[in-house]
């Protein structure tokens, strides 16, 4: 089984920018997508965007719509989301996983177990 390790977080002022790492290792990422889903304190966990990996179709939530880019490097056997104009309510745990498909991405449909995450501050 696929292991996925995320990495990346940190604390960011307002406006700010970070870009999450989702490290598949164990052996090579073979589900059809990845996704990455968040969860701030006290609420529950949340979809945030998705990409196919063979094709890198992708999906977001409105969210993220605009300021958050999803992409992967099959090479690297690594997904990223590029997160700019970061706003206090992205603040969170942030978790990839893998998925049956990018449009029923969600938490209650991802393959294998939850990482760790990785966490993400942003100050006013």
């Amino acid at each position: 089984q696929v292991q996925l390790v995320e990495s990346g977080g940190g604390l960011v002022q307002a406006g700010g920018s970070l870009r999450l790492s989702c490290a598949a290792s164990g052996r090579t990422f073979n589900y059809v997508a990845m996704g990455w889903f968040r969860q701030a304190p006290g609420k529950e966990r949340e979809f945030v965007a998705a990409i196919n990996w063979s094709i890198g179709t992708t999906l977001y939530a409105d969210s993220a719509k605009g300021r958050f880019t999803i992409s992967r490097d099959q090479a690297k056997n690594t997904g990223y989301l590029q997160m700019n104009s970061l706003k206090p309510e992205d603040t969170a745990v942030y978790y990839c996983a893998a998925g049956p498909s990018v449009a029923t991405m969600s938490p209650e449909t991802v393959r294998g177990s939850w990482g760790q995450g990785t966490h993400v501050t942003v100050s006013s």
